[in-house]
């Protein structure tokens, strides 16, 4: 199944889901929004329309809810990327264009940044797993890639593409999609260029 720019933003809960999902699409569309420590479990709670008894069936502690939202979070995610780029007709097309599927979810309505980079920046050295699993799984599938297009060490030039992401990631946070969008074309040009990429 592939998402939306739509579906990454969160759009809350609908009246005719469950009571976990409706919890969980009000904890996903705040949580992104406004934080994990800002967002509290009472607004969570009367956000969603579930009974507090019910919200703590499905979910134990508010720990348990962020695992449930990150899980969420990195499946959207990982299935929107392969949506966006997965009809590319070759790895080295589908790296191409990553820097225009990234520049596209930097100018989404409601864009804050990397859910999992500010999910391990609130938590410090608590941070939950997943917020470290899921930049591994985004390096595996650009290695993945880069092996698949025939370039040498293709875990190096992963890496280096990925500290690119990164960067443009908090930069357009920070300072909007035009100020990360030229640089991350720019450095995955010349990174890839300089691994033996270019046709």
């Amino acid at each position: 199944m592939t998402f939306t720019l739509d579906d990454l933003a969160g759009s809350g809960p609908l009246p005719e889901h469950d009571a976990r999902t409706r919890v969980l699409e009000t904890a996903y569309r705040l949580f992104y929004r406004q934080g994990l420590r800002a967002t509290g479990i009472d607004r969570i709670i009367a956000e969603s329309g579930v009974a507090k008894m019910s919200f703590y069936r499905h979910f134990p502690s508010k720990q348990a809810l962020i695992d449930a939202y990150l899980d969420l979070r990195h499946a959207r995610w990982m299935a929107w990327l392969e949506g966006r780029l997965g009809k590319l007709s070759s790895p080295r097309d589908w790296l191409a264009a990553l820097p225009g599927a990234l520049d596209d979810w930097f100018r989404a309505p409601g864009f804050r940044g990397c859910a999992f980079i500010n999910g391990h920046a609130e938590a410090g050295p608590d941070a939950p797993a997943m917020t470290v699993m899921h930049k591994r799984a985004l390096a595996a599938r650009i290695e993945r890639a880069c092996a698949e297009a025939g370039l040498p060490q293709p875990g190096e030039v992963a890496a280096d593409l990925l500290l690119a992401i990164e960067g443009a990631i908090v930069r357009a946070q920070m300072e909007g999609a035009d100020a990360a969008q030229q640089p991350l074309r720019r450095l995955f040009a010349r990174t890839l260029s300089d691994a033996g990429g270019k046709q």
